[in-house]
């Protein structure tokens, strides 16, 4: 006579993750011993998972990481210079608590990418705020939100996360009006939030990249100056599994 009137007070406090506990547990023969507040504990436990579990799914969800990649699948066998401690301490996430940037450089297929969307995914779960975007399309969505007007909401949007992951940069020259969006983007960003860069060209060639020297020391400064680096070598990883599975 309890079970449907406690199910239904539980929903309608939004304690979801009691109410599917409440069921599941009753029906365990260890659970049926605990006195009431060990009971209650184990109901507060599942609704503490339910809640932790529902916060990380909309943050990945808001994150849009292009690759489902997480530090504990991170391979260190490859040969691709990848320094396993280095990376360990990169993944707790101290720098993005500090507001310092990343910037992982390496040859097509390494890993970059990926790598980048492990980090995010640990970020998540350690419930910090991640977005990610490749850079050429992101500076095609700003071409056209200065159209329509929308600009400045979606700078606001890029500033707020506490770790935005620019994929990709450097594939092209930038014009100038993207090296403008860049600038205003790492200017709203420094000192407040990490930013995370993936780019197959090396940093000492980035100045020339940029095409103007003014907003390339701008640039840089404010995107370099503080950032940890993470630069990878060695043959595509791609071309390695086909090779092996040939």
């Amino acid at each position: 006579m309890l079970t449907h009137p406690t199910l239904d007070q539980l929903n309608a406090l939004g304690l979801h993750g009691m109410a599917k506990a409440f069921d599941k547990l009753a029906e365990e023969a260890e659970v049926a011993g605990l006195g009431h507040a060990d009971w209650l504990a184990l109901l507060l436990d599942h609704e503490t998972v339910h809640r932790h579990d529902k916060r990380l799914g909309a943050r990945l969800r808001h994150a849009k990481l292009r690759h489902q990649a997480s530090p504990e699948d991170i391979d260190y066998r490859a040969a691709r210079g990848l320094d396993r401690r280095l990376m360990q301490d990169l993944v707790k996430g101290d720098w993005i608590d500090a507001h310092e940037n990343l910037v992982i450089t390496g040859p097509t297929g390494v890993g970059k990418s990926w790598l980048s969307c492990a980090i995010g995914h640990k970020a998540c779960r350690d419930n910090r705020s991640v977005l990610y975007v490749r850079v050429p399309k992101l500076f095609d969505e700003l071409a056209l939100a200065h159209g329509d007007g929308s600009f400045t909401r979606r700078l606001k949007s890029l500033a707020a996360a506490e770790l935005l992951i620019l994929d990709d940069w450097g594939l092209e020259p930038l014009g100038p009006q993207a090296r403008h969006d860049l600038l205003e983007i790492l200017e709203d960003r420094y000192d407040r939030r990490s930013t995370l860069v993936t780019s197959q060209v090396p940093v000492a060639d980035w100045h020339t990249l940029i095409g103007h020297a003014t907003y390339a020391d701008a640039i840089l400064d404010r995107l370099v100056h503080n950032a940890h680096r993470l630069d990878l070598t060695g043959e595509s990883l791609r071309k390695t599994k086909s090779a092996a599975k040939a």
